[in-house]
This record gives C-alpha cells, sequence and structure tokens, in this order.
C-alpha cells in the first residue's frame, strides 16, 4: 500500500523521510497532490503500513492512495 505523509513545514517532511529511511523503509519527497492540501506543499511518499511512533512534531496528516487514483484519510495530526 502507498501512502503519502503531508506536513506543515519542508524541515517537517525532511525529517521523517529521514526517520524513514533509517528505519529501512524508501521514502520520497514530492509535490502534494492537488487532491490533498498541505501547508508546505511537499509530501512525502512511502510504502505502508504507517506507524505513529513515526510522527514527526510537523505532521499534518497521513493518508493511503486508493486504487481508483483517490486518497483515504488514515491519520491526522491532533494540534
Amino acid at each position: 500500500m502507498r501512502m503519502i505523509a503531508t506536513f506543515h513545514t519542508h524541515f517537517g517532511a525532511m525529517s521523517f523521510q529521514k526517520k524513514l529511511e533509517k528505519a529501512g523503509r524508501p521514502a520520497g519527497m514530492m509535490p502534494v497532490p492537488r487532491a490533498l492540501s498541505a501547508s508546505c506543499g511537499v509530501c512525502v511518499r512511502f510504502d505502508g503500513p504507517f506507524d505513529t511512533h513515526l510522527a514527526v512534531s510537523d505532521l499534518e496528516a497521513v493518508y493511503q492512495e486508493t486504487p481508483g487514483g483517490g486518497y483515504e484519510l488514515v491519520y491526522r495530526q491532533e494540534e
């Protein structure tokens, strides 16, 4: 399953990507898809599942890509 994590800042996206890669999970930064809104415009795409212990402070939300090309919310960071 493909996941997309959105962030409030670029730093948050970079921190999350590094955290995933340290855990041995390939991840890549990319522009946020138009269907999803994010403050910084950058997201991290990775293969799931998402575990809450991976969350960083600037994480906004995590979505699972659906077969029809859409997105399903799986996690939203509480403020």
